[in-house]
């Protein structure tokens, strides 16, 4: 399978068009057109170069960065975008929700959720190998975590380009309330059960997270450094799904379960967000 590492040239014009295209999406609420018509299927430095367009304009705005997640970290999700690597995307503050929060539909355009193991640094990860001895010392701790993806791409019509450039498909999240190091849990052992309005609809292992989430948190570490935007402590990580993701709607209520860490729940509800 091949790397998606096309540098082919693309203008900086068509760079701020893309992401110009995602910021009328996520500020109208109505998706666009996929941005790879602008910048290519597996243009990696194109798409970054408009993640970070994209992301600018949140921080312009006041918005704060207090972390990163990764996607595509499913083996079935990369053969069907023809990848063979994980993406990352940004965290904000205002992306964060309680455990047991009501999450309005009018933050989300077309939500679809998966369980995770999240984590919680304590340290940089700027210098030094970045390797798992090293990123297993950096974690503080691992929790529950629901995410809430999101697409400003009409009908989730993505490739590699376009979920790279729409912020890795970011959406909000939940992280739950049962800390637990890494002395405690082992992440790469953990079962995961999500349900909606009570009926099962996704179920995986930490194993389907690139073989382990902390692996996926190495990956992330190496690759936030040549990015320019090394990790810091304090910083929350969605390390990535452990089971398939599912659609969910208005009134239902959905709840991860990940063993040694518990249940996280939200809520989605209509109405503006108080």
């Amino acid at each position: 399978m091949s790397q998606p590492t096309n540098t082919t040239a693309v203008s900086d014009a068509d760079i701020a068009a893309a992401a110009d295209r995602l910021v009328s999406a996520a500020a109208s609420g109505t998706p666009c057109t996929p941005i790879r018509e602008l910048i290519g299927e597996s243009n990696l430095v194109a798409a970054y170069a408009v993640q970070q367009r994209f992301n600018e304009t949140r921080t312009q705005a006041g918005a704060v960065v207090v972390g990163r997640k990764i996607g595509l970290t499913s083996k079935a999700v990369q053969d069907q975008l023809g990848v063979d690597r994980p993406d990352l995307g940004v965290l904000f503050d205002d992306m964060a929700f309680d455990d047991g929060a009501d999450i309005p539909m009018t933050r989300l355009i077309q939500p679809k959720v998966e369980g995770e193991v999240g984590f919680v640094l304590k340290k940089d990860l700027v210098d030094g190998p970045l390797d798992d001895a090293q990123v297993r010392d950096a974690i503080d701790y691992a929790v529950a975590a629901l995410e809430i993806c999101d697409s400003r791409i009409s009908d989730w019509d993505i490739r590699f380009g376009d979920t790279v450039a729409d912020n890795a498909s970011s959406g909000v999240y939940v992280l739950g309330t049962e800390r637990r190091t890494l002395d405690e849990v082992t992440p790469v052992d953990v079962t995961m059960s999500m349900s909606i309005d009570g009926t099962e609809v996704s179920t995986g292992n930490g194993a389907a997270c690139l073989g382990d989430p902390v692996a996926a948190v190495v990956w992330l570490a190496q690759t936030a450094r040549e990015l320019g935007q090394p990790l810091k402590a304090g910083q929350v990580i969605l390390s990535g799904a452990l089971g398939p993701m599912a659609a969910v709607g208005s009134g239902s209520t959905v709840s991860v379960t990940v063993s040694g860490l518990g249940t996280v729940t939200a809520r989605f509800v209509e109405g503006k967000q108080a």
